[in-house]
Formats: C-alpha cells, structure tokens, sequence
C-alpha cells in the first residue's frame, strides 16, 4: 500500500513539475569579455606596482598622514558606508534563516458560545465525561504548543539567495575599499592645493614689496621729470592689482582648508602643513605594474565582479521560482476546554504534520517578469563590468602621459621663470638709465609673475597626478 502511495506522488510530482516548467522563456546569460585588456600601458612592461604600497609608506608628508588618518575615523560619508555594511551583512543572516526550520512556541486562549440549536453547539452541552457536570457555557479554549514550518529547498533557491547576498555583501566591503581609495586621494589632493597656495601667496607678497619699491623710484623719477605721472599711475594701478590678488589667494585658501576639514569631519579651523612648500624631488617612484593587475588592486573592478556574480544566482533563483516548492508544517502540544485537562496525557495531547507542494500554474506573469528581469540585470552588470575595467585602464593610461608631460614642463618652467626674473632686473638697469620705458618694465614683471605662477600649477599638477595615479592602480585603502 505504502509503494502505491510512494508512486502516486511520485506521479503527481512529475506532472506538476513537467507543468509548472514547461513555458519558460529562454534567456541569454552574458560573460564578461577580459580577453581584450592591453597587456601593458603605452609600451611599458613593469610588474612591478605602487598600488599595493600602503598610504602611510606612500605620502611621506606627516601633516598629510594625520589628515588622512583623522579622516578614516571621522569622516561621516565613510561610517555611513560601514552602516551599510552591517545591513548587508545583516541581510546574509535573513537569507541563511529562510532555509532553515523556523520553530515558534504558541500559547493561547480564548471563549466561544455557539448556538444550542447547532450541531457543535448541541455536542458542548454534552455531560463532561469526567466530572459528570455540564460542559461550561460559553467554552473555553485553552491550548499551549511548539510547532514548525519549513520550506525543502530542493531547487536551491534558498541557498542561491544565500550566496547572493554573501556576494551583494562583499561588494559593499569593495564600495567601502573604493570609497577610501577615493578619500584618500581627494585629500592628497586637497593638501598640496593648500601648499600651491601658500606658494603664491608669498611670491604675492613678495612681487607686492618689489613693486612697491618701484612705485616709489618712479615718483622720485617724476619728481625729477624723468617720467610722467602717467607712469606713477600705471606703478600704482599695478601694486592694487597684485593686492586684490592677494586677498583672492586668502579667499581659497579658507575654503580649500574648509574642505580639507569637511573631508576630516571637523569644524572649521588651521591646517597645519608643510612650509616647505611643493618639492618636485619628493614625488614619489612611480610603478604601474600591468594591466592585468587592475583585476585585484582595483575595488571599484572588485565590487563590478561581486555584483556580476550575484546578479548570476538572482538569474538561478528567479528561475527556481516556476518549480513546485515544497513545504512542510508540523504542530505539537495540548488544548483543552478546562486548565484542569491541559496536561492530560495523551487525552488533551495534539499533534499534526502537513506537506504541500506547490507549483504556478496559470498566470506566471510576475514570475516570468521577474525572471526577465534577473536576466536583464545579468547582462547589466557584465557592461557595468566591462566599463569599470575600460574607465579603470584609461585613468591610469591619462595620468602616466600626465605625469611625465607635467614633469618635461616643470622643467622647461623652471627655465623660463629664471630667465624672465634675469629680465626684470635689466629691465630695472636699463628703466634707470633712461633706456627702457616703463611700460617695458611693468610689462616684464607680468611676464615673469605670470610664469612663476604657471610653474606652481604645473608642480601641483606633478603631485596631483602622482596621487591620481595611485588611486588608478587601486592604492590608497590598504
């Protein structure tokens, strides 16, 4: 009897999974093409890579590491992230549980009076069969039991939820690593703004004193008619100018400050910083390793590969969805109408067990939708993939080429600004006596601040793209 009954289930199964299956539509899954990466940047072949050089080796500046230092425990974007990080974590504990038996323990109470002209309500106005009394009127209903409720994975849709999550929530690890990476380098970059600035201030200030100093040579000039009061006002026009300057380099170095402290989770106050200023010779040695090594450095490629994987099982999981799932309940414990009889064994003893099998059958639209979707999302996240690793070669390929084009124009600044300082002082002899006017003059000391100028922008450029660069390669969160 028990091998008939075995083969009928055995029968209904089959025809409800040959059912419930049969329509799905077909979809493609995408892999990801890699094959396509360069093998080297631009040429260049080194295995070697800074981007596994720590930020502490990497930034020699101190003031620079207590910055980014204050900022991995104060910065309020970052702890955000680490919140969300707990709830993906959080959420593998949901996952995990759904595959598990879930087992509760209920105890309740209650009274029903039912008409006597009833069949139920003539059978509780039956004698009690063990006091010989007449059953209460309303009844009571007092029952205590443990009971349970469990889905069979058999389809490992349960399990693949799990694993989903576990990927979903390494991923949010990788937002976080890419998250630092990010900081790190905005506040590298922060800081030698904050040095460039400091440079020009002084250069300011120091361009302010010699053209004070010319202004007053100019008025002794007038005073004996060597020069018009043209030439005093166009002196003078010129040191108001290089004044306002002045104040417009205080203006941004408040809020480059202002920014460094938002960055640190800090209120408004001093940064302190090397006075030194920007030092072409403590660039750091760059190595950029190979391409191929973005696949591991990089957390933003990390998180793509996690998110590419996940969206893999949510595709096996929302397929699982058309077969029968097949749960199972079971219920122990005891009820009855008196407190006295609740324990009474096996009188007042209840016990029950269910299995159900249950399988889609018609109108599996939201099914097949989300079906669809998973697969779209699959695909999704390859592209999404594929253009993290594209976006990730390019950066590093734009600040290599900037790197070493700022440097050969470093050089060639450095050049120019020594010549047209040797230009403002003949200028200057030439002015004296009376060979040169003093438009030459004024028009000599634009051209050389001028370059001065370009000169730290193109040394803050040098810094700048040494820090991009590390941040390219995947450094910056170790």
């Amino acid at each position: 009897m028990s091998k008939n009954y075995s083969r009928i289930y055995i029968t209904w199964f089959g025809i409800m999974l040959s059912l419930a299956s049969c329509n799905i539509p077909k979809i493609t899954e995408k892999a990801a093409l890699t094959a396509d990466l360069p093998v080297d940047y631009v040429g260049k072949t080194d295995s070697s890579n800074m981007a596994r050089v720590q930020w502490k080796d990497y930034f020699t500046d101190q003031q620079l590491r207590n910055l980014i230092d204050s900022a991995l425990s104060h910065n309020q974007e970052l702890n955000i992230m680490l919140q969300e990080i707990n709830m993906s974590g959080n959420e593998i504990r949901a996952r995990k549980g759904e595959y598990l038996p879930f087992v509760g323990a209920k105890l309740g109470g209650g009274a029903e009076k039912r008409s006597e002209y009833t069949t139920l309500g003539a059978t509780e106005r039956r004698i009690d069969i063990i006091d010989g009394k007449e059953n209460p009127d309303p009844m009571p209903d007092i029952g205590v039991s443990v009971f349970a409720n469990w889905e069979i994975d058999i389809w490992n849709k349960l399990h693949n939820a799990a694993k989903e999550a576990q990927l979903e929530y390494l991923s949010t690890i990788e937002g976080k690593n890419f998250m630092l990476t990010n900081l790190v380098a905005e506040i590298a970059n922060l800081y030698y703004e904050l040095l460039a600035l400091d440079q020009e201030k002084l250069l300011v200030e120091q361009n302010l004193k010699l053209q004070s100093d010319a202004l007053e040579l100019v008025k002794l000039q007038k005073i004996a008619t060597r020069v018009t009061e043209l030439a005093v006002k166009k002196f003078q026009a010129e040191v108001l100018k290089t004044q306002s300057l002045r104040y417009k380099i205080d203006q941004q170095i408040v809020e480059t400050e202002n920014k460094l402290n938002y960055l640190v989770g800090q209120y408004p106050q001093h940064i302190l910083r090397d006075q030194n200023g920007l030092n072409p010779a403590l660039l750091p040695t760059v190595h950029e390793g190979l391409p191929a090594q973005l696949l591991d450095n990089r957390p933003d490629v990390r998180k793509a590969e996690l998110l590419m994987a996940a969206a893999k099982l949510d595709v096996k999981v929302a397929k699982a969805r058309f077969y029968p799932a097949l749960g199972i309940s079971a219920n122990l414990g005891y009820q009855a109408f008196n407190p006295a009889y609740l324990l009474k064994t096996p009188q007042s003893l209840i016990y029950s067990i269910t299995g159900d099998l249950i399988a889609p059958l018609v109108n599996k639209r939201a099914i097949e939708a989300e079906y669809l979707n998973a697969n779209a999302k699959q695909i999704q996240t390859v592209y999404s993939y594929e253009q993290t690793l594209l976006n990730a070669y390019v950066e590093v390929a734009n600040q290599l080429a900037k790197l070493k084009n700022m440097s050969q124009v470093t050089d060639l600044g450095t050049k120019q600004v020594d010549t047209l300082t040797e230009s403002v002082q003949i200028s200057y002899d030439l002015f004296n006596s009376a060979h040169a006017d003093y438009m030459e003059v004024l028009m000599t000391q634009r051209d050389a601040i001028e370059a001065k100028f370009e000169l730290i922008e193109s040394q803050k450029s040098q810094f700048n793209a040494a820090v991009n660069l590390y941040k390219s390669l995947g450094g910056g969160w170790h």
